[in-house]
């Protein structure tokens, strides 16, 4: 027997439908319609509005036939879980790694990917974090095209290959985040309107009607997402969410969502006794989103930090287009170094406008922003998604690295970063109605030919091809260049997890010295200096004490005396003083 509950507030009659029969469900208080039937786990289902077409679950766990298709239902409690003593993995002093399942490996599930996890033990990963899984319209996407935000997409393994993933991580003292989408749905499979008022024409977004998050109907369309979110952490064991572009989530309410989300997860941590974090990907700048509930703030663990990328991209690439406009000086990438924010109130040329708000460098700790070389963002968004590997030598991309992984923020790499692979990374969909497909293929060209890219140079996102090329080619682990790579990564993780300096979070303590003119920086962490040589000859760098010895360097070529340190040029060095 099971019990079958939905939410349509707007129907006059409800059923679910199982095989051929139809059975009526009785209406609730606040628009509830309930009902019992007798079935099991593994049992297809589908509703009725109005004696309307039958639609999936809005709540669905599975969608085994895609999102057209019924529901079926799951039982949690089938699964046979491993990692009873798994207590957890907190942010703070943590290595993040962001990958996406359908092209971390060949096969493009979650079993195969399961296979690559001592790849990331061995590099010394403590955090796995999943592009979204959520079902979505056809098997190829980068996943933030969902419309059943419960279900897990199929194609990757379901509901139970998303178990098995998690349980071989627990296994293997690894982490899992998940990326969650909650400010739009896809434009195939979004069944959602018929049921209640999920969305509001009172606020747009770039994606169209606003979730409904502060309109009649709303308390409901608020316990979707929170109910979401709890989900995933309790019943899938995940240790954290990042929450997809929280800037578009309009809410006018006194409590806003991410509050009310940040108090209720903060209650399921303390229930099951770990960890459990929430990472915002935000355009706002503004530090309120990790600032204690106490103090006022919305009280979420951490957030992704794109200007601290951009000042460090556009330093690395001398790339000045778009967004990159006000950074490439050493000033940007040292301003973001001890304040996070590089626009904390200024100017911002890109939107011509004022942006941001200072962040207080004596009460938020570093870890609560992540830092990162690349990302699927910042790679995938460019018109062929070429990698910082395509363009940059490998010792521009190992002082990159070294100023990630040794800066004050928890450090994130994006799949395949670590070998510098040269497969791209490129927006792919597999939208299976001609013409959804035929206007993201028009849409991207356009959108590329604004930015000056010549059509022929933006792979057609419906061709297998785009999504085959996107694929980690993980032969090149062990070759050349790569396993060089490779191995600098690993020692620079490695002297993260030696020294305390390294995971030390105080953003007062960090200072940069650098000069503009000959192309140095040094960064201290504590007794340690992190000497970043970005000219293209050798050069001696000065330092504001005697060297006791270099600890890692990306070249043998360094010499160090009181007061300096001399090293090739585009390398790297850590330098421990007396």
């Amino acid at each position: 027997m099971a019990t079958f509950e939905v939410w349509a507030p707007r129907a006059v009659r409800v059923q679910v439908k199982i095989g051929e029969a139809s059975t009526d469900l009785s209406e609730r208080d606040g628009g509830r319609w309930q009902g019992t039937a007798h079935t099991e786990h593994g049992t297809d289902y589908a509703y009725l509005i109005d004696d309307g077409e039958p639609l999936p679950d809005p709540r669905s766990r599975w969608q085994p036939d895609g999102v057209h298709g019924p529901s079926r239902l799951y039982d949690d409690t089938v699964f046979e879980w491993t990692d009873t003593s798994w207590s957890g993995r907190p942010l703070a002093g943590s290595v993040v790694y962001e990958l996406h399942v359908g092209t971390f490996t060949e096969a493009g599930t979650f079993d195969a990917a399961a296979e690559r996890l001592d790849h990331l033990v061995d590099l010394g990963v403590d955090l796995v974090e999943l592009m979204p899984v959520n079902a979505w319209d056809g098997d190829a996407g980068w996943g933030y095209d969902g419309v059943d935000w419960y279900a897990v997409h199929a194609p990757y393994g379901g509901p139970d290959g998303l178990k098995r993933f998690v349980d071989a991580c627990h296994t293997r003292g690894l982490g899992v985040l998940l990326d969650v989408v909650y400010n739009h749905l896809g434009p195939s499979g979004a069944y959602l309107n018929p049921f209640g008022p999920y969305f509001t024409e009172r606020h747009l977004t770039p994606w169209g009607p606003a979730v409904n998050l502060d309109g009649p109907g709303s308390d409901q369309v608020r316990r979707h997402i929170v109910g979401n979110a709890l989900m995933w952490l309790r019943d899938y064991h995940i240790d954290g969410l990042r929450l997809d572009a929280v800037h578009a989530l309009t809410d006018s309410r006194a409590t806003h969502l991410l509050e009310e989300l940040s108090t209720e997860v903060e209650a399921l941590a303390a229930h099951v006794g770990r960890p459990l974090s929430l990472i915002a990907e935000s355009d706002l700048n503004d530090p309120r989103l990790v600032t204690a509930r106490e103090a006022g703030g919305y009280g979420l663990t951490a957030q992704w930090s794109d200007d601290f990328h951009h000042a460090l991209h556009a330093l690395l690439t001398g790339e000045r287009q778009g967004y990159y406009a006000d950074f490439g000086a050493l000033s940007a990438l040292a301003k973001t170094l001890t304040g996070v924010y590089f626009h904390d109130g200024t100017w911002s040329s890109f939107r011509r406008r004022k942006h941001g708000r200072p962040v207080n460098a004596s009460t938020l700790p570093g870890y609560r922003f992540l830092a990162y070389l690349q990302n699927h963002d910042q790679i995938g968004n460019r018109a062929g998604g070429d990698r910082l590997s395509a363009a940059l030598s490998p010792g521009l991309l190992k002082i990159g690295a070294t100023l990630v992984l040794t800066s004050p923020y928890t450090p994130m790499l994006f799949m395949g970063e670590e070998w510098a692979a040269s497969t791209p990374w490129q927006f792919f969909t597999s939208h299976t109605e001609p013409a959804l497909a035929e206007a993201v293929v028009e849409g991207r060209q356009a959108e590329f030919a604004e930015h000056g890219w010549a059509t022929h140079e933006v792979p057609n996102p419906q061709h297998r091809r785009t999504f085959h090329a996107s694929r980690l080619a993980w032969s090149e682990v062990g070759e050349g260049e790569h396993a060089d790579m490779l191995d600098f990564y690993r020692k620079v993780i490695a002297l993260r997890r030696q020294r305390p300096e390294l995971t030390d979070p105080a953003l007062s303590t960090v200072a940069v010295d650098f000069s503009e003119e000959a192309r140095w920086l040094v960064v201290h962490r504590g007794g340690l200096r992190v000497v970043c040589s970005l000219a293209e000859h050798r050069q001696t760098v000065p330092l504001d004490g005697a060297p006791r010895g270099v600890l890692l360097s990306s070249t043998p070529g360094f010499v160090y005396s009181d007061g300096k340190v001399e090293l090739d040029g585009e390398s790297v060095a850590v330098v421990e003083l007396a």
